[in-house]
């Protein structure tokens, strides 16, 4: 191996220790901030977090519930199981597609909103200021956001699932003609809790990485201008590469402790 790439894997290493460091740095500053947390700061992210996503949210629950039983006819039709596409549809919705498509879209916008204002404040010396006068910025400004916005993913994913849902059972009757009753029949009989609990677990991890990420990419932001821009697109990428990373590892180990 040339020196070139020995050097290019040694800048990659300390790269991600450094940012492994800053998540756990940035986690502990969090939690003990917990204890002074900003009401006002708390309601203004659940406003511009929560709320402000929910048309964005549902529209995309709704497209995504219409894409999985279009897909998913395409193997009932050929096999004959159109009983079965209720509890197909809800399946891969409540444990896979509903969260993860949750998670990348609030990670473009909310993870990339968050990042770009607190690099605002980091470069434009706000945070030093609030140190200055004996004030914590986690406290004021970092564990509101990542409070905010875990709630905000929480209550979406309820709103969301259930559009979602909703609007599979439409798909399947325009273009299957399958009753509604017969799909919730399905849904109701198939499904169990562990596999609504397996969602709610994946959509608060996601949630949890989308504001750990976007706060540590904000507050490393050093430079002007372009230093916010840069924040902002490395929180999508990271914060995206974090849910896929998630998902994997969430799938494959509550598949067996649920099963």
């Amino acid at each position: 191996m040339s020196t070139t790439a020995l050097a290019w894997l040694g800048r990659s290493a300390m790269r991600a220790v450094g940012g492994v460091g800053a998540l756990a740095l940035v986690a502990g500053r969090t939690a003990w901030g917990l204890r002074r947390l900003e009401r006002r700061e708390l309601a203004r992210g659940l406003v511009q977090f929560g709320y402000g996503s929910l048309p964005l949210a549902l529209a995309t629950a709704a497209l995504a519930g219409v894409i999985v039983v279009v897909q998913a006819s395409l193997y009932i039709q050929r096999f004959g199981a159109r009983a079965f596409l209720g509890w197909a549809a809800g399946y891969g919705v409540l444990w896979e597609f509903g969260p993860l498509l949750l998670g990348l879209i609030m990670s473009a916008r909310i993870g990339a909103r968050n990042a770009a204002e607190l690099a605002t404040l980091k470069v434009g010396g706000q945070i030093e200021g609030l140190r200055g006068i004996g004030l914590d910025p986690f406290a004021l400004l970092v564990a509101p956001r990542v409070v905010a916005m875990e709630l905000s993913m929480l209550g979406l994913s309820t709103f969301t699932f259930l559009v979602s849902i909703l609007c599979e059972a439409v798909a399947a009757k325009l273009t299957l003609d399958l009753p509604v009753r017969v799909f919730f029949g399905t849904f109701a009989q198939m499904l169990n809790p562990s596999d609504i609990l397996g969602g709610v677990v994946k959509t608060g991890a996601f949630g949890l990485a989308i504001s750990l990420v976007s706060t540590a990419v904000g507050l490393r932001a050093k430079g002007g201008a372009r230093a916010v821009g840069e924040a902002a697109a490395s929180a999508v990428v990271l914060g995206c590469a974090a849910i896929f990373l998630l998902d994997f590892l969430l799938t494959s180990l509550l598949s067996k402790v649920l099963a």
